[in-house]
């Protein structure tokens, strides 16, 4: 396993809880669109065993044309030590990624693509937007929907409706009115639907697609095929 040593090059305030933490690209270092990295901090390799604290897996919110790997994350005033130490980093100190790789890559199926997520899961969606529009061929459009109580709705220069460019977003402040508007998207019973969000977010959607037939390889998650199988397997339960 290659660990990759790289400096905070920016830091960005997305919103007064959001930070996206730009990084130096790494010599040799490769990602995709919908691509994770694991993310740590100074100290986590320091023992016989990683100290799991001071590691998370997190999406990289930048495309490799950007020139920058951008980690966006939130960070609540009540955090975890994780979180209390990534809170004052600054620009030059160094953290280290690894075991990088893309569960959800953007398939150019000549479907209707659906990016439904909750909160700072937009950060994973934000390279899938920037490389269809750079790009259209093989998805017919996209369509964002992104739940977030707080009302600081994340990239709003990326996430801009341009239906001439076949791409429209949509942000809704409370889960009543998302999962409504999930009713009306799983109408396509060919569309290809990519969630993001929590655990919880992640089931109660794929109960919600499932429940008006939208077959599990229509849905994806950024998970590994393990974690899918146990996503998919309560859903049969239900």
């Amino acid at each position: 396993m290659q660990i990759y040593w790289t400096a905070i090059n920016e830091i960005i305030e997305e919103t007064p809880e959001v930070r996206t933490y730009m990084l130096d690209c790494p010599e040799g270092f490769v990602w995709e669109e919908g691509s994770h990295t694991h993310f740590a901090l100074e100290g986590f390799n320091a023992g016989d065993k990683p100290n799991r604290s001071l590691i998370r897996h997190m999406s990289i919110s930048t495309l490799p044309h950007e020139n920058s790997i951008g980690i966006t994350t939130r960070i609540r005033e009540q955090c975890s030590e994780f979180k209390s130490i990534l809170r004052n980093m600054q620009v030059g100190q160094e953290v280290a990624i690894f075991k990088t790789h893309s569960n959800v890559p953007l398939k150019r199926e000549g479907k209707n693509v659906y990016l439904l997520s909750s909160g700072v899961g937009l950060a994973t969606f934000r390279p899938l937007v920037l490389e269809f529009l750079q790009k259209e061929d093989g998805v017919n459009q996209i369509h964002s929907l992104n739940v977030d109580s707080s009302e600081d709705f994340l990239f709003p220069s990326v996430f801009t409706s341009a239906p001439d460019k076949k791409f429209t977003a949509q942000f809704v402040d409370n889960r009543t009115e998302y999962y409504a508007e999930v009713e009306k998207l799983k109408a396509d019973r060919d569309g290809l639907f990519y969630v993001v969000g929590s655990d919880e977010f992640l089931a109660q959607t794929i109960g919600v697609l499932r429940g008006q037939g939208i077959q599990p390889e229509q849905i994806m998650l950024d998970k590994r095929e393990q974690q899918l199988a146990e996503f998919f397997q309560a859903d049969k339960l239900v």
